[in-house]
């Protein structure tokens, strides 16, 4: 083969390129979602970090329960996301949407796949505080707490292998999966105050993102701190 390329004829640069950004980032977003911040948060903070703006369609339990809404949803779920023509349900979709258009989500497709991975674990840690919020808060909190060390461990350790600590989870700009560990990270703080004290790295990690100018603005703002954590006002 010519110098330069692989034996398919094509160089190998082009297996390490991620999909360009789409759509346009002067694309008009919109979220539908409860007024909690739940799985919205991660993307709110995405956005505003970003500098992204967006439009809230702020959907009421009882605009919810008369069912309209909740039959017009792909999966009878919120949050809804549409850019322009496109209308997205299911939050990690969102994000990596999110991700894609404006350059969260790696420099080539081997930190693409380390940014799925990390975010896939980041949601298995959500789905089981989830399940300790909504249906065994008064009697398996504790549980939850004590156990919250074994499944923080390994965030701890891929932040390490990155530059120290010191960086992001996967390689040295932030990406969608960071603002959605960060959320993740913030609740437990509420939950459980000092979670972090044996985590120096993921402590440290939460300041540094969360001290980003744009972000930390957010933060304070009525538009976070105004609103619950979860639907049902236990945290």
């Amino acid at each position: 083969p010519c110098s330069g390329q692989s034996s398919f004829g094509r160089s190998p640069k082009t297996f390490q390129k991620v999909p360009s950004p789409v759509p346009p980032k002067m694309t008009e977003y919109t979220l539908s979602y409860f007024p909690v911040r739940g799985r919205c948060a991660a993307m709110r903070m995405l956005m505003a970090d970003q500098g992204i703006k967006w439009k809230e369609n702020v959907i009421t339990w009882d605009m919810w329960t008369a069912g309209d809404i909740k039959t017009s949803c792909v999966f009878g779920q919120l949050p809804k996301f549409q850019a322009g023509n496109l209308t997205l349900f299911q939050s990690n979709t969102i994000l990596r949407f999110l991700g894609r258009a404006h350059g969260l989500y790696g420099k080539n497709q081997t930190e693409a796949a380390m940014i799925d991975m990390v975010n896939d674990g980041v949601e298995d840690l959500r789905l089981k505080y989830i399940k300790m919020i909504y249906t065994d808060y008064d009697t398996g909190k504790e549980t939850y707490i004590k156990a919250l060390p074994t499944h923080l461990t390994p965030f701890e350790n891929i932040l390490l292998k990155n530059n120290g600590g010191k960086s992001f989870l996967v390689g040295d700009k932030i990406s969608f999966a960071d603002y959605n560990l960060v959320d993740l990270l913030l609740n437990h703080q509420t939950l459980a105050p000092g979670c972090l004290d044996a985590f120096p790295t993921l402590g440290g990690y939460v300041g540094r993102v969360c001290g980003r100018e744009k972000l930390r603005d957010f933060l304070k703002s009525a538009a976070h701190t105004g609103l619950d954590i979860n639907g049902n006002g236990k945290q």
